[in-house]
């Protein structure tokens, strides 16, 4: 049973001041602001949270991965527990995304990142007007590779994106945390998977038409490599694409170079059977004909059902709650205070 990460009552009047703020300011350069000093940074992880990691078999100083998946608005955090693989200790629910689904292409076009990205102590911010922020590390080497523009792309409390992935300040502190603890622990980075969606062969069926769908088949390797041995996949760059190690390797090569690399036979084994037990559904699900999705959804991005619901209660218009995405004046600060995407 998996947890799933509720904000807490006390929070649910500051997001829903941000919603009802939509209706009224609608413009927003990006991701940026004016930066604040603080000790939110060093807040401790909670007595709760602490017993749950003990409970899970898992150090606080251990490994951590992270998991986004856009349509569903969540962002997951894996932890190392003793066994040495990552197990699953929260899901929470993303406040806000922007754009459509899809990879980031250029700056300005408000869409927030897809790929896998290395975050370092270096990305980490602990003075953002946006409470706190993570930086995605946007563009890493395939984004530079295939000419794709844009910076200052965060995971950042605050609920309001120009592409960017906004939480409120509770879950970016907790998540935050979450991460200095790994640092602390000896982790040099850690591994940020950026996903349209849950990759299973429904959705692969529902977004077929996507002018998307080989890039997102080529992120799927990463997400197989995961879920079928819940050690963090080893991806690099070569002529252009993702290449997925698997989770050993002898070369981290660049964009220019293919790499060389060993993996275990028996996780290419079982890597394989996965991939052609999904390409068998989703090709049974397209047969009977199972909708495709909208190639554009007209809208802005989007948020978790957890706060459209609470939005939705206040009476705040529904064209303007799926459409004004990024138009709460909150940002994260890139270093010279312009706003940047």
């Amino acid at each position: 049973m998996r947890y799933q990460f509720t904000f807490r009552s006390q929070h649910l009047p500051r997001v829903l001041l941000l919603a009802s703020t939509i209706a009224t300011v609608m413009t927003l350069a990006g991701c940026g602001g004016t930066p604040v000093t603080s000790s939110r940074h060093m807040q401790p992880l909670s007595e709760h949270l602490l017993a749950e990691l003990k409970a899970k078999n898992m150090e606080k100083e251990s490994p951590i991965l992270m998991r986004i998946f856009k349509e569903e608005a969540e962002l997951e955090v894996w932890k190392q527990d003793d066994s040495g693989r990552f197990a699953l200790l929260r899901t929470y629910p993303i406040c806000r995304w922007s754009g459509e689904l899809g990879p980031k292409i250029k700056q300005g076009d408000r869409q927030a990142p897809e790929g896998f990205y290395s975050i370092t102590p270096g990305l980490m911010n602990p003075n953002s007007s946006q409470y706190l922020a993570i930086n995605t590390g946007f563009p890493n080497a395939y984004d530079r590779a295939n000419g794709r523009t844009g910076s200052f792309l965060m995971i950042h409390g605050g609920c309001s994106s120009a592409g960017c992935y906004a939480m409120t300040d509770e879950q970016i502190a907790e998540i935050y945390a979450l991460a200095r603890e790994s640092f602390f622990g000896g982790q040099k980075s850690f591994q940020l998977q950026a996903y349209p969606f849950r990759m299973t062969p429904l959705n692969m069926a529902r977004h077929r038409n996507s002018p998307h769908v080989a890039f997102w088949k080529m992120i799927k390797q990463g997400y197989d490599h995961f879920e079928v041995t819940h050690l963090e996949p080893k991806v690099g760059v070569c002529d252009k694409s993702y290449v997925v190690f698997g989770v050993e390797s002898t070369d981290s090569s660049s964009a220019g170079r293919c790499p060389t690399y060993t993996v275990r036979e028996d996780i290419i084994a079982a890597v394989r059977d996965k991939q052609r037990r999904d390409d068998i559904e989703t090709t049974k699900l397209i047969i009977r004909g199972i909708p495709t999705a909208p190639l554009t959804t007209g809208v802005d991005g989007g948020m978790n059902r957890t706060f459209l619901t609470a939005v939705e209660a206040q009476g705040v218009p529904d064209s303007v709650v799926h459409t004004a995405s990024g138009t709460i004046p909150a940002y994260v600060n890139p270093p010279d205070g312009k706003d940047k995407d």
